[in-house]
């Protein structure tokens, strides 16, 4: 594919994440897409098929991108799993924070319950990215580096959850936090290190085994 086309897909899969967060998957149109991505609709359908092909290439753009960053850190053997997961963590926050077009429409999407072969698609793309974190987690406990109880899967839904709150709820976050997450200054000079800071002392505590001194 040449460079003219691969731009007018991404542009196109611009445009669609941003109506999909702004209308949901049921509201939103592939006409008002292609609408306002200036394409006429055989050239759409061309390139994705459906709303639903469309759906899936701005979610699979996105969640693929991320997965090849967490496999290239699973498999850098100098470093440590904690490494890992500190690298991980910075990756997650900077990622999820700078992209609230997609994270909220991931939300919608997932608080949807959906059911059918879209649902399940949806699901088999994000179940990819969170067996990476398995293997980086399950990789440091069979190392002795991690604790032999710990719970993998309340990890990753305590990491989704803390996002899922913080990046969802702006308005009561907000209030709670006492300054405007919305403000992107603020997002970028206070809420991100804070979050930072807070998921690697708490994930450090949880699943660094203390008797670990290369960890200490």
């Amino acid at each position: 594919m040449d460079k003219d086309k691969i731009d007018k897909k991404e542009h196109i899969l611009d445009v669609a994440e941003k109506v999909f967060s702004e209308l949901g998957f049921d509201g939103a149109s592939t006409r008002t897409i292609s609408g306002e991505a200036g394409v006429n609709m055989a050239m759409l359908n061309y390139y994705f098929g459906s709303k639903e092909g469309l759906f899936l290439a701005v979610f699979n753009r996105k969640i693929s991108t991320f997965r090849n960053l967490l496999q290239n850190i699973g498999s850098d053997d100098t470093t440590t799993s904690w490494d890992k997961i500190e690298k991980y963590i910075d990756l997650y926050v900077q990622r999820v924070v700078n992209n609230n077009c997609f994270q909220k429409m991931l939300y919608q999407e997932l608080t949807m319950q959906r059911r059918g072969d879209l649902a399940d698609q949806i699901s088999s793309i994000l179940m990819a990215n969170v067996s990476e974190l398995k293997k980086i987690i399950q990789e440091g406990i069979d190392k002795g580096e991690f604790n032999k109880s710990v719970d993998i899967e309340l990890v990753i839904a305590t990491i989704y959850g803390t996002k899922n709150f913080i990046v969802n709820t702006p308005q009561l976050t907000s209030a709670m936090l006492g300054f405007d997450i919305q403000d992107d200054k603020i997002l970028e000079e206070v809420l991100k290190p804070r979050i930072e800071v807070y998921m690697k002392k708490l994930l450090r505590a949880y699943l660094v085994n203390e008797h670990d001194n290369t960890n200490k």
